[in-house]
């Protein structure tokens, strides 16, 4: 148990917080999964408006079962959850984000899962890395996400480059050669600064075989791989191949679509995106795995699906979230959502077999690198944030600022 850890999470993050009424399974007596109950389910963004019709649908075919899901805005989703577990009223089922789990599960509110019915080969290795914290898993992975390059091929082919770049080196020199060539106002779109910068970093440090924290959890944020990391990302902006100023709110595929940027790394949703809004374009852009230093390594992103440990209802629980999370499920949701498939065995029939665009994105989540479960994560990773920014903009070094960032996560690690 993380008893006092969690405590402490509470107080600091609800000054008024109840303590929590139970720890790691005391919920009393568990309802039989056969009997007429009610599962109540937190979802958020997108996923919690589809998984509306899902849980009807469910309904249908276990007719004891009411789903009552609540959509959650991903930017309440902290927030409400913190207070639902200072007071003791967890859903059934919620849904965590992967910087999440590691801070819930260290509050000792969420249900260990049975790795023996639940098994981690039919996972990508990322994602079920992602669910696990201290090393006990408390969450099923639902569904998975990760950065790869999309690019103008036409742009490309104007600028004379024989497909996409597979290194770090020729993503600069393609970069310059749109710019020079495609008449391109960038060369890549990366974000400069702000809030989450790390999310477009990633790529960039775990391709040069840089990390955050160690697999010990040890600050490793100044290594040298971590510093060359950022050399290469600050490059861009230090040439001109990417802008040092973006507003908020800044939609890069306005700017894809145009030509103004003929190269940025994006998630799979994006691919919905630029086919429903901008068809003048199709057939004219593809995906490419992230450009490799040391190894094409990219952020591993997602959701899982977690119980809570004072639900009276763990049996129906965990048959839903199997609903949800085995291959039949998992194809289902990728049908609705395009969110991609955690559960590997999806994989192997139907658009998400055959769509080489989709292999791509298959073949960088067998790589893809979870972000360590730690409760205070997102206070690490803005250090890192302030570093890149600092970089960027011309402020600092790479070795100054990732001195500075090692230096003020040693204090936040757990």
């Amino acid at each position: 148990m993380h008893r006092a850890a969690r405590n402490t999470a509470i107080a600091l993050t609800a000054a008024s917080a109840l303590t929590l009424t139970a720890c790691g399974g005391s919920g009393g007596t568990d309802t039989a999964a056969d009997a007429e109950q009610t599962l109540t389910v937190w979802a958020m963004g997108t996923e919690g408006e589809k998984l509306v019709d899902v849980a009807k649908e469910y309904e249908k075919a276990n007719a004891n079962i009411t789903v009552k899901v609540t959509p959650v805005g991903w930017d309440v989703a902290h927030q409400k959850l913190v207070a639902a577990a200072a007071a003791g009223k967890l859903p059934d089922v919620m849904q965590m984000g992967g910087s999440y789990l590691g801070e819930f599960a260290d509050m000792d509110v969420l249900e260990p899962v049975d790795t023996k019915t639940v098994k981690k080969e039919d996972f990508f290795p990322a994602a079920w890395d992602q669910s696990t914290y201290d090393g006990e898993v408390y969450g099923v992975p639902w569904y998975v996400d990760t950065r790869v390059l999309y690019y103008r091929t036409d742009l490309a082919e104007k600028a004379g480059l024989d497909g996409p770049p597979k290194t770090m080196t020729e993503l600069s020199e393609a970069a310059s050669a749109l710019q020079d060539k495609a008449d391109t106002e960038w060369g890549l779109s990366i974000q400069p600064g702000g809030l989450d910068t790390v999310q477009s970093f990633y790529a960039f440090l775990y391709s040069h075989g840089g990390a955050i924290l160690d697999d010990d959890s040890k600050p490793v944020v100044n290594s040298p791989e971590a510093v060359k990391a950022l050399e290469t990302y600050g490059g861009f902006f230090d040439k001109g191949l990417s802008e040092k100023s973006v507003r908020p709110g800044y939609d890069v595929t306005k700017d894809f679509n145009s030509g103004s940027v003929p190269m940025f790394f994006g998630g799979p949703w994006i691919m919905s995106l630029l086919d429903d809004n901008y068809p003048d374009i199709k057939g004219k852009w593809a995906v490419a795995p992230v450009p490799a230093d040391q190894a094409s390594v990219s952020m591993a992103g997602g959701s899982s699906l977690a119980i809570s440990a004072d639900s009276e209802r763990k049996a129906a629980a965990k048959k839903f979230v199997s609903h949800l999370t085995d291959a039949k499920g998992q194809a289902d949701w990728y049908e609705r959502t395009k969110d991609l498939p955690a559960n590997m065995t999806a994989w192997e029939s139907g658009d998400l077999a055959t769509d080489p665009s989709l292999k791509v994105w298959r073949e960088q989540m067998e790589t893809a690198r979870a972000n360590p479960s730690q409760p205070r994560w997102t206070e690490i990773t803005s250090k890192v944030d302030t570093a890149i920014e600092s970089v960027t903009q011309g402020k600092s070094s790479a070795k100054d600022a990732l001195d500075k960032a090692q230096t003020e996560i040693e204090g936040l690690v757990q």
